[in-house]
């Protein structure tokens, strides 16, 4: 199988049928073996008898809504193909532009992000996306413009080791950046929505920020939390004890008076949340050793020769 087509769909059942006929028309057009995935992320509407109505088709039906991350990461997992391309499934990432994708992979790319670089959403949408795209830019420095993009392509290596989570689908192309693949992008075209209702919700903002630190933490301490918490549990620990000399330097001296200052207790939290901290550290420097002794490894091998 050459590609995989992805598709997360949730209450998109006036948007199936034309998707799934643009679709094909593109993917036979290249004359290669693809096949389409289809995830119905817990559509209450007539979404799952549109997909079981189509042919050659593969459906992947959710219990419930568990999210456009989870319906991504369903699909990766039951892919045959040597690259996997991910869309929308409200016709907004047009059909005919994954050409353009596959083409720019030709050229030794591991990963193609779409650039929708004339949006066609509402006010909101494009200031939270904005919003998003800078404070991405401060955390995850991806290098790219439009990370919110689905229309995407992949080499299937992309996810050996990678497993998807909250709303970190967003975040894709920067965690691959950071264990060595190599990312480009193209613009491509942006439709307007015109069936069914955007999913778009302001709570998403703050759970995409949470899953951003989440990200930059996973990032930068993964394999040595000890520099995180021990490094903060040490400066925390000596401020308290600096703080706690002098106070005690002061009262030998007969300078002040401790009995009625709220110091002393500050210096003293601050030892014990010094001490807290680092203990923290050496707990999380146990789980991740023993999370890297198994099979996953903090390191990602492009090839290996013979020579």
């Amino acid at each position: 199988m050459k590609y995989s087509i992805i598709v997360p769909l949730y209450n998109e059942e006036k948007n199936i049928i034309e998707l799934q006929q643009r679709l094909q028309k593109v993917m036979n057009s290249l004359s290669e073996t693809y096949e389409l995935i289809f995830i119905d992320d817990g559509s209450t509407d007539d979404t799952l008898n549109k997909l079981l109505s189509l042919k050659n088709t593969t459906i992947i039906k959710f219990r419930k809504n568990f999210g456009q991350t989870a319906a991504l990461d369903a699909g990766i997992k039951n892919a045959q193909g040597e690259f996997i391309i991910t869309l929308d499934g409200d016709l907004q990432n047009p059909p005919e532009e994954i050409p353009k994708l596959i083409n720019e992979q030709k050229k030794g790319f591991d990963v193609v992000c779409g650039w929708r670089y004339h949006r066609r959403d509402n006010f909101i949408k494009k200031f939270t996306s904005r919003g998003a795209n800078l404070l991405r830019k401060i955390f995850i420095n991806d290098k790219i413009h439009d990370s919110g993009c689905t229309l995407k392509i992949f080499k299937r290596e992309c996810f050996i080791d990678l497993d998807l989570f909250g709303e970190m689908h967003r975040f894709i192309p920067g965690v691959l950046k950071w264990q060595g693949f190599k990312i480009s992008e193209v613009k491509v075209a942006h439709a307007p929505r015109l069936h069914g209702q955007t999913k778009y919700k302001s709570d998403r903002v703050l759970k995409g920020l949470v899953d951003m630190i989440g990200v930059w933490f996973w990032r930068k301490y993964s394999s040595r939390p000890l520099h995180l918490f021990g490094g903060g549990g040490l400066l925390a620990f000596l401020a308290g004890f600096i703080l706690l000399s002098i106070l005690g330097i002061l009262r030998l001296l007969n300078i002040i008076s401790l009995s009625d200052k709220i110091w002393p207790l500050v210096a003293i939290f601050l030892m014990l949340a010094g001490v807290q901290l680092f203990v923290s550290g050496l707990i999380g420097e146990i789980l991740v050793k023993n999370y890297f002794s198994g099979n996953k490894k903090p390191y990602n091998i492009e090839k290996i020769e013979t020579t």
